[in-house]
């Protein structure tokens, strides 16, 4: 089940035990208490209430973050290498695109675009219930073409610097050595990774991003199932804007990596 929608719920449910204890059942044990007599104890809050009243702000206050400001993220794999690697935990900007009602995601505040070059996570069209987070390579209108590794945007090639530095990367449990490069995007530099394969053919590269859809790639140019593959991504898809890593889990070292956390996602 969505987690929101779950947040949603439990919202709902423990404002309104709340909200009828104080309108109602509160009034209720107060007139009962004042029948019995001075002498008699108070009746008890009901569990149900108490734990209402205690954690109803708590639940409210992580909805509210969750739904508006930040949501936490983990990265499950090496597409997005070498800016995110397994077991980065990431702070995703809720407002970057627009805020949206939690479940419904319908638009109440348009605030922002994703620009090219900003790492986005995103709903899965074919499926809305996976995450997905590539990097903006092409807004509406942009033609992208890809060739001999190195972005084309609107028949002008995107700067790109390559390096001397071959790291070794998983990709679906085989090993391949990428070459790491530096491209700039819409002014920002950022690290990829390039490896031997061909450039891919797809159905949405050479052509006009269709409005209010969005194309993407991963840093892993060569291990990444990105728009090459799942096609453009609509604006009612975006969950927001990845910007920070809070937090590294290194499992085959058994310890975070304390570099990267507080890195800001470039």
């Amino acid at each position: 089940m969505d987690f929101s929608l779950i947040l949603v719920l439990l919202t709902f449910a423990m404002g309104f035990i709340w909200a009828l204890d104080v309108a109602l059942l509160r009034g209720q044990r107060a007139a009962r208490a004042a029948a019995a007599g001075e002498g008699a104890e108070p009746p008890r809050e009901p569990a149900l209430v108490e734990f209402s009243r205690s954690f109803f702000p708590v639940v409210l206050a992580v909805l509210l973050i969750r739904s508006f400001l930040f949501e936490p993220f983990r990265i499950p794999s090496t597409s997005m290498m070498p800016t995110l690697r397994v077991g980065d935990f990431i702070f995703v900007s809720k407002f970057s695109y627009g805020l949206r009602l939690p479940v419904l995601n319908t638009e109440i505040a348009a605030l922002g675009r994703p620009e090219r070059g900003d790492v986005a996570v995103f709903r899965l069209p074919s499926d809305p219930g996976t995450n997905y987070i590539k990097r903006v390579v092409g807004v509406p209108g942009d033609v992208v073409s890809l060739r001999d590794k190195r972005l084309w945007i609107n028949g002008q090639p995107v700067p790109l610097e390559l390096t001397d530095e071959i790291e070794r990367v998983e990709c679906g449990g085989f090993w391949f050595d990428a070459r790491v490069a530096y491209e700039t995007l819409n002014g920002e530099r950022h690290r990829v990774f390039l490896g031997a394969q061909r450039d891919r053919s797809s159905p949405f590269l050479d052509r006009p991003v269709p409005a209010g859809q969005y194309l993407v790639m991963g840093d892993n140019r060569d291990c990444s199932r990105d728009g090459r593959i799942i096609g453009y991504i609509p604006e009612d898809s975006l969950v927001g804007e990845a910007v920070r890593i809070w937090m590294n889990w290194d499992a085959e070292a058994g310890r975070p990596l304390w570099h990267r956390i507080g890195n800001r996602i470039e």
